[in-house]
Parts: structure tokens; C-alpha cells; sequence
């Protein structure tokens, strides 16, 4: 390696005790140490954070209950790192993880934007893994996620970070790489190695789930009606549960109307649709009655949910576009500022580059 890779950390949180977990790893762990470790609060009104003793010493931001990705523009916005490692508060690094990030970003060249780690999630090896368990391990497939990724500073300068119009922890990660690759940038795949483990999240959790349709529709609205493509994922069924819920509104329609015999064979068809949903979902996983008992409910829960939140994504983001770049701060002699918020820290302030002659006078005009 010829020279040392100087990188910060930025890890948004909602006050989960997995914190605590993560930070002890990076305590312990051998190698580079970052430059700083920011921890963004995510939570509205703040509050203790479950927190331990690192090197260098943990910096705590708030960003006031936006989401994620507030949180994360928050918090480089605040490093002062050539690479921002953002990390999730609830995964666990290897002993050697800076080791291996460093590994990961030497040698990489200024059209290389950003690095991603391997996610491993456990599952349990005595039976088939819950529904729950088989979504936390899609992350394990899923490009550019930041549960662990670097970016360079000044790529994320360049595209103004994260899109805050993502307020979940889904699709917010997805659009950044759209757009710094979209920007002439690539992004690496690097070789270390980071655990994600699964969690209970109560039996609605894939209902709840739904909620990621929202910010579907805001993903095809900037990114187009292929975009699944272009991020390397296979279609939806929402085309499958709007049929369902069709279905379903018209059995309820036509037994309110008293025709009886239509009803029936809307409910049928409908039945047939949730049964072989309900039955897909529940020969892979371990066939436990509690099991069955909530695919059975959710895969009829599962359909209108998702209608619902993508009628409501496409409503509330019909007007959207690509977000635009950030507007240059210039001094008094058109010197460009580097971005900070809330700029009051003379400290904080740098120099993001010097105008050429030329664009001097494109400015002035």
C-alpha cells in the first residue's frame, strides 16, 4: 500500500443496542483507524445512545427522525475523510475490517466513486429460514447496498449525496449509485467481508414491507420504467396483486350490488391467486403452524398493501425529477466553498476548488 487511506466512518442510527455491537468491533479491530467516527441520531427527540469507547472518539450528530438517508447526508457532509464509510448500526465488522477496507480502496482510480463490501447474513442451519429471515438475507444479492460501502467525499459533493425524498432504509442506496454512475463514475467491488445478522420485526413485518412501493414509484419517476433493470433486479408482482385486489374489490362489489353468483366467482378467482401466493411463500421456509398461520394472513394482506402505498407514491411524487446538483457557494473573490450545513464554524470551511478565468466570467454575467 503507498500511502495510508484516509477515511471516515458515518454510521446513522435509531438508538439500537446492535450500536453498541458495531462499535465494539471497530474498537477492537486492527489496522488503519478512520479519521473520525460519526455517529448520526436519527430519532426525533434524541436521547441516550447505546455507545462505547472507540479510537478516535465517537461524534454524535442528530438529524432530527428524517430517515436514513438524511441521516447519512448529515454525517458526511460533516467528515472531513476522503472515503465516507458508511456502515448500518446493525452489522458487524470483521476483527481486520480496516485492514480489508483499506485493501479495498488502494490502488483505486479517480473514476471509481465508491466500494462495496460482501453482506453475509446467517441463517439458521437445522431448518428451512423464515419469511423474515429469507428478506434480511436479500441483502446478501443486492447492489450497491450501504449497510457497508465507501464513497469518495468529493463524488458525493459532486452529486449532492443521498435523495432525502427516500425517508426508509430501501431504495435510498440504489439511487445514489444511479446517479454517481449515471455521473461517469464506477463503483468497485471490494473483498472484505461484513455480517448482517436477522431480526424480529413482529409478524407484520412483511406487510409493513409494502411501504418500499412508495418509494418505487419516486425510483420510476427518476430512473424510468425499466429502472428495476437497471439496477440489476428482477420485475415485481405488483402487476400480480393489482389483479388480486381487483379481484377482491369486485367480489365485495358485486355481493353489495346482491350479484351473488359474479361475487362468487370473483371471490373464487381470488381465493385461487392468495392460495397459490400463500403457498409459494410457505414451501420455503420450515412449514411451522406459526408459521403457515401468518403467510396465510399476510399473503392477503400483502396485495392491497402494496396497491396502496405505490397509488400513494405515484400521487405524491407525479411531479418528481432527478434531484439537482448543489448550488456552488462563492466568496468574495469566486472562490467555490465547500458544502457544509448550517455553516457557522469558520473551522468547517474549504475550499472546494478555483474558478477558471473562464467560468469567472460565465458567473459574472
Amino acid at each position: 500500500m503507498n500511502s495510508p487511506i484516509d477515511y471516515s466512518i458515518v454510521i446513522p442510527t435509531t438508538g439500537r443496542e446492535s450500536l453498541r455491537v458495531l462499535l465494539r468491533a471497530l474498537a477492537a479491530a486492527t489496522g488503519p483507524q478512520p479519521r473520525e467516527i460519526i455517529v448520526v441520531d436519527d430519532r426525533p427527540d434524541g436521547g441516550e445512545l447505546p455507545l462505547v469507547d472507540t479510537s478516535p472518539p465517537v461524534r454524535v450528530l442528530h438529524s432530527g427522525g428524517r430517515g436514513p438517508a438524511a441521516a447519512r447526508n448529515v454525517g458526511w457532509r460533516h467528515a472531513s475523510g476522503t472515503w465516507v464509510a458508511f456502515l448500518d448500526d446493525d452489522v458487524v465488522t470483521t476483527p481486520d475490517w480496516p485492514h480489508r477496507l483499506a485493501e479495498d480502496l488502494a490502488g483505486l482510480d479517480e473514476t471509481t466513486a465508491a466500494s462495496t463490501a460482501h453482506i453475509e447474513v446467517p441463517l439458521p442451519t437445522d431448518r428451512k429460514p423464515t419469511d423474515e429471515e429469507r428478506g434480511t438475507a436479500g441483502l446478501t444479492v443486492a447492489r450497491w447496498i450501504t449497510a457497508d460501502m465507501a464513497y469518495r467525499r468529493a463524488v458525493l459533493l459532486a452529486v449532492d449525496g443521498f435523495d432525502e425524498r427516500f425517508p426508509r432504509a430501501f431504495r435510498e442506496d440504489a439511487d445514489l449509485a444511479m446517479r454517481v454512475c449515471l455521473a461517469g463514475y464506477r463503483i468497485a467491488q471490494g473483498e472484505r467481508v461484513t455480517t448482517h445478522p436477522t431480526r424480529r420485526s413482529g409478524p407484520m413485518a412483511s406487510v409493513r414491507a409494502q411501504r418500499g412501493n412508495f418509494d418505487n414509484a419516486l425510483m420510476r419517476r427518476k430512473f424510468g420504467p425499466r429502472w428495476r433493470q437497471r439496477i440489476g433486479e428482477r420485475p415485481g408482482r405488483l402487476g400480480r396483486h393489482a389483479f388480486t385486489t381487483a379481484l377482491g374489490a369486485a367480489a365485495v362489489g358485486s355481493g353489495v350490488a346482491g350479484r351473488q353468483r359474479r361475487a362468487l366467482g370473483f371471490a373464487a378467482a381470488w381465493a385461487a391467486l392468495t392460495t397459490e401466493f400463500a403457498a409459494r411463500r410457505i414451501v420455503q421456509g420450515p412449514r411451522t403452524a406459526g408459521e403457515i398461520g401468518r403467510m396465510v394472513v399476510t399473503s392477503a394482506l400483502i396485495p392491497p398493501a402494496a396497491c396502496w402505498y405505490r397509488l400513494r407514491g405515484e400521487l405524491r411524487h407525479r411531479n418528481a425529477t432527478p434531484s439537482s446538483p448543489p448550488a456552488p457557494l462563492f466568496d468574495g473573490d469566486d472562490t467555490v466553498i465547500g458544502d457544509v450545513p448550517d455553516l457557522a464554524d469558520p473551522s468547517m470551511v474549504s475550499v472546494a476548488e478555483e474558478l477558471t478565468a473562464g467560468s469567472e466570467s460565465a458567473n459574472r454575467r
